[in-house]
């Protein structure tokens, strides 16, 4: 299939990208790396009166240091990601969730920012955002807002971005020294959405750790639980795992059955929690 006829804009300032989605809202839909939406235009599973390519906004494409934070701009390809040293010693965890989205050639052209934007179950940047507890950057002709990513994502493919809203940049906590961190999915080839994913991270704090545990492809967004706590490392992937799970609601498709996608969530859950707290006290 074709897509249906839309209008192409390739704005050369953000202030114009910004400006053409206060014109059309709604109707318009922002290209980043295109992945996901050329596949969706293609199918005609979306039909928007206006794409606005955003390729040309180098602003958009900077990786800095902001306070605690990494800022990662919207733009910003996964390889460039992958290849940086302080995205390597900063977020393990991205780094690690990076490495499982798509192929060589895919990651060469998907960016952060719109993977966050498409907002789909299974993808493995909102699930590492949300476990991490960072934030989404978003702009219009009206300012500039964070909102949190847990509050961000509210369902497949669903945000609480308004219409004249663009993601221009993700804000990243930097793990400290001496921070775990695990990542695992299952999925049925290599490069293939995940089926259930699971990402964790653990640093000591005196006599206790504060830990994240995320599992993203079990709901229609990814689900987190940050907390402090004590106990051995069993002891406290176990407890995660059965918490986290507990209140699943989990999807039941051709992949893999609500039942399935549950045990897994535990398995994968208390894995990565437990490789996380190990690394922590190492």
């Amino acid at each position: 299939m074709k897509p249906a006829p839309f209008e192409y804009c390739r704005p050369e300032t953000l202030d114009e990208a910004l400006a053409l989605l206060s014109e059309f809202g709604d109707e318009a839909l922002v290209m980043a790396g295109g992945l996901s939406l050329g596949a969706l235009l293609n199918m005609r599973m979306v039909r928007p009166e206006v794409v606005v390519d955003i390729n040309g906004l180098e602003t958009l494409a900077q990786i800095e240091r902001v306070k605690d934070d990494i800022r990662i701009g919207a733009l910003v390809r996964q390889a460039d990601v992958l290849v940086s040293a302080e995205c390597s010693v900063a977020l393990p965890l991205l780094i690690a969730g990076l490495h499982n989205v798509g192929h060589y050639q895919t990651r060469s052209r998907g960016t952060l920012g719109g993977s966050v934007a498409h907002a789909d179950p299974s993808a493995e940047t909102p699930l590492c955002l949300a476990t991490l507890d960072g934030e989404v950057e978003l702009s219009s002709k009206r300012g500039v807002r964070r909102i949190a990513a847990n509050e961000f994502f509210e369902g497949a493919l669903t945000t609480a971005r308004e219409g004249d809203e663009m993601v221009t940049a993700l804000y990243w906590p930097i793990l400290g020294e001496g921070t775990g961190i695990g990542f695992e999915e299952i999925n049925e080839r290599r490069g293939d959405f995940a089926i259930v994913a699971a990402a964790a991270w653990a640093r000591r704090e005196g006599g206790a750790f504060r830990c994240g545990l995320g599992l993203g492809g079990v709901e229609d967004c990814p689900v987190v639980q940050l907390e402090s706590t004590e106990g051995t490392t069993e002891e406290i992937a176990e407890r995660m795992a059965n918490q986290l799970i507990s209140d699943l609601e989990p999807l039941d498709d051709r992949r893999a059955s609500a039942e399935y996608r549950r045990h897994l969530a535990y398995h994968l859950g208390q894995k990565v929690m437990r490789h996380a707290l190990e690394g922590a006290v190492r």
